[in-house]
């Protein structure tokens, strides 16, 4: 990586001149107004390091061509410059006595900016967790992401740091067992302003979420082109799974009933199929509350997660489940598993097979370490038409909770998908969503969906909502547009609804069903996301050609010498690509 050279030297003072003068904007903008974003994430352990991302962006030295030149001793310790078999030069903190003992470099964050950061870790021996984290000066700490390294081959560390302030931070490096050393190598820092942000966002949106899509109408007795036909294209459902959270207030308000219809296909219960609403007494199995809301769905075509088989969370156990021995527990979770699975198979989508089962491990505790692999495989059994998805909290939200970090949830889902019988089984990822009331970390949110997506399973954002502030709004909405333009995204189920209903954490009405300003967002984005009404006409050979979001369309095609109209109905999805689309007219 590192032979000294005139050019290397060249770029490292370069780097140094734009740091130094970043403050003003004026070399950063030019420097990096052209950068585009990096989503790759490599998930294998590398025998020498992978890239360095962006060149390092604004981390001088990245690389440790000049030894520790541009970083210091952060707390105790020491560090130093070593060099592998193989020439590569690579930053070392040992005799470490803290979890934050490393070394540290101070760069310039500037207000209203996302800064994407990555590394290549490893440790000394075995396997630790390894966080970047960044000093903002006064003892406060803001998590930036973590990886579990390993000695003997190089792991990515991926993650980021959205600001809300300028000034300097120190970029350093955290692991909780001291006793080991920490070995970094190929840092980068990578500002990105909210135009490029957004210029990102809207680059996949037009890529993942539209397609190109031609028409051609012609007679039925004929194929030639019927030239100068009016069109007229009305999509009737997005392709985009947008749904919203649903209690059993919807049983009894009409109000309610017609809010929720008029703008969702999608929905998930909050509590009415857990375990504990429909056993609260052992034997006594009542499924009344949510089969009529299961019918209010079906009755107004929304699709419907299943939510949840089981909780891991001890805390969330019925009384008399907890009482239970072991033996008397898999019974009863044998008996729940069927009696709710085969009661609404064929007629969910999904369902959250054991709830936050990285945070908590109540039937692993008591049932075995494979617990939540054994009923993933019984509830495919029961419904193969549904997929199976782990569904947890704080992976986007918290950089912090090392315990749900990315790669965990991503070794999580793969080792019980890895279980004898479970290779088949259509997975997916839920994160759940629930943000707090400060600033959303766009940067780590981006960089954890670009981890999770290497697992090749949709992700779904399974319950999001923003706890009240002044700015609940804005941050509802850069949340949910950061997920829309993910290209691994496939759905996202707000955990909100209007205030009678309860929902006062998110509430999207007031108590008269008159918007909230987070529910003006949520309005606003289900229209941008579904395509406006279109008229337009084929030319003379018959052809119309336009972009659409994925989703279901009504085409009526009008004649244009006998004003005859006939209808017919397509779907675009993203395999239809500069598809051709036949219609014919009366």
């Amino acid at each position: 990586m590192k032979a000294f050279s005139g050019f290397t030297m060249s770029l490292l003072l370069f780097l140094a001149f734009v740091l130094f003068y970043s403050a003003s904007g004026q070399v950063t903008q030019a420097v990096f107004n052209d950068v585009y974003y990096d989503a790759s994430a490599p998930t294998q352990c590398l025998a020498e390091p992978g890239i360095t991302m962006y060149g390092g962006g604004i981390i001088v030295n990245p690389e440790f061509s000049y030894g520790t030149y541009g970083w210091t001793v952060s707390g105790q310790g020491e560090i130093a410059e070593r060099v592998s078999p193989t020439n590569n030069g690579f930053m070392v903190a040992y005799n470490r006595k803290l979890p934050l003992d490393s070394f540290s470099q101070k760069v310039l964050l500037e207000k209203g900016k996302f800064y994407m950061f990555s590394a290549w870790v490893q440790v000394s021996e075995g396997s630790e967790t390894v966080s970047a984290v960044f000093g903002t000066g006064g003892g406060e700490f803001t998590p930036g992401g973590s990886v579990v390294a390993e000695h003997g081959c190089w792991s990515l560390l991926k993650g980021g740091i959205t600001t809300n302030s300028s000034g300097l931070v120190d970029v350093l490096f955290e692991s909780k067992n001291s006793s080991k050393e920490i070995w970094v190598d190929n840092v980068a820092l990578q500002p990105f302003s909210k135009k490029q942000w957004q210029f990102h966002q809207d680059k996949i949106i037009e890529k993942v979420r539209k397609s190109k899509v031609r028409l051609h109408v012609t007679y039925p007795y004929s194929k030639a082109g019927v030239g100068g036909a009016t069109v007229l294209i009305k999509q009737t459902k997005p392709g985009f799974a947008f749904g919203c959270g649903m209690n059993s207030h919807i049983l009894k308000s009409t109000d309610y009933q017609n809010w929720f219809a008029s703008r969702f296909r999608f929905t998930a219960f909050t509590n009415e199929m857990k375990w504990y609403s429909t056993e609260k007494k052992q034997g006594q199995v009542n499924y009344t509350i949510a089969d009529a809301m299961l019918k209010f769905s079906q009755d107004n075509k929304i699709s419907i997660r299943g939510h949840t088989i089981f909780w891991d969370d001890p805390k969330y156990q019925s009384d008399w489940v907890r009482t239970l021995s072991p033996e008397e527990l898999r019974e009863a979770a044998e008996r729940r598993i069927n009696s709710v699975v085969s009661r609404y198979a064929g007629k969910v989508i999904a369902w959250d097979v054991v709830n936050e089962n990285l945070h908590f491990s109540f039937l692993e505790d008591n049932l075995g370490k494979n617990a939540s692999s054994i009923y993933f495989s019984k509830a495919y059994k029961l419904d193969p038409s549904a997929r199976m998805f782990v569904n947890e909290f704080n992976t986007i939200e918290f950089g912090g909770d090392v315990k749900v970090s990315p790669w965990n949830l991503k070794k999580r889902l793969e080792g019980m998908l890895s279980y004898p019988g479970n290779e088949d089984i259509p997975a997916g990822i839920g994160v759940q969503g629930h943000f707090g009331p400060g600033q959303p970390n766009l940067a780590y949110m981006r960089s954890t969906l670009d981890i999770l997506a290497t697992t090749g399973a949709p992700i779904w954002l399974t319950e999001v909502s923003v706890e009240p502030g002044p700015n609940q709004a804005q941050y509802l909405e850069e949340v949910l547009r950061e997920a829309y333009s993910h290209p691994a995204v496939e759905g996202i189920i707000i955990f909100a609804g209007p205030l009678p209903a309860g929902f006062s954490a998110t509430a999207l009405t007031d108590m008269n069903f008159d918007s909230t300003p987070a529910g003006d967002v949520v309005d606003k984005l289900i229209k941008e996301w579904k395509s406006e009404d279109l008229k337009a006409q084929t030319d003379d050979a018959g052809f119309f050609g336009t972009s659409l979001l994925h989703g279901e369309y009504e085409i009526t095609v009008i004649d244009p010498i006998t004003n005859s109209s006939s209808t017919s109905r397509i779907e675009v999805t993203k395999d239809s690509s500069e598809k051709i689309f036949h219609l014919q007219t009366e």
